[in-house]
């Protein structure tokens, strides 16, 4: 195990489990969205940490460089049809991961995985899996029926990975919060999206603390 502790905090794993993207656009939030599904549904043994990365980058460097072996959920533009499931390993991992520049996360997250292994980072396996995705212009949201219809299949693959990697998953006997943050927990996200209309004129209520001034009021 790579032995990596920073400020004091131990960043330490054999098995990083990555979620990264962007909730609030689209297709951007497949990683997460898997991510949040694996956590619903599995258990692992102890040593195993499934994070939600985000949007965060180079910040995400201590994880990487923490752990043995890492598994990346990703929307990936392979130049495919939208919702098309690709899986890519070790070395070839970085090269797809900037092939468009589709959002910051992708790019940040290519020089994560360069500046770690030039630090030294030497990872045992390293496995992407990837979706196309359909839609990403599409501010607050929710994926694309085309890229939730994968999900199932990305926990399969994931699964595969993570039983040949001794990660010992275990179905959870009932599920457990897909989010951290109420408002964005995928029924809710999806049914409380505001009109356009309302959203222009008093904000998304779903991720932004909004007040609405009642008429006639000074």
């Amino acid at each position: 195990m790579n032995d990596r502790a920073v400020n004091g905090l131990d960043y330490r794993c054999d098995t990083l489990i990555l979620g990264i993207g962007n909730l609030l656009w689209a297709d951007e939030g497949f990683g997460v969205r898997a991510l949040e599904r694996l956590h619903a549904e599995w258990t692992f043994r102890p040593g195993v940490r499934l994070l939600d990365g985000g949007t965060q980058g180079l910040y995400l460097l201590p994880y990487i460089e923490g752990c043995r072996n890492l598994l990346i959920f990703d929307a990936v533009d392979y130049g495919l049809q939208p919702g098309s499931m690709k899986v890519v390993r070790d070395e070839e991992v970085p090269r797809f991961m900037g092939v468009k520049k589709m959002s910051l996360h992708q790019t940040g997250f290519q020089e994560v995985l360069s500046v770690a292994r030039l630090r030294g980072w030497n990872p045992d396996k390293v496995t992407l899996i990837g979706c196309q995705p359909e839609t990403l212009d599409d501010f607050g949201g929710s994926l694309s029926d085309t890229v939730k219809a994968r999900i199932p299949d990305a926990m399969k693959i994931a699964l595969n990975v993570l039983h040949r990697w001794l990660a010992k998953p275990q179905r959870r006997a009932a599920p457990a919060a897909e989010s951290s943050l109420d408002s964005l927990a995928l029924d809710l996200y999806e049914s409380q999206r505001p009109s356009a209309e309302m959203a222009c004129r008093f904000g998304d209520g779903r991720f932004l603390e909004t007040t609405q001034t009642s008429p006639g009021a000074a």
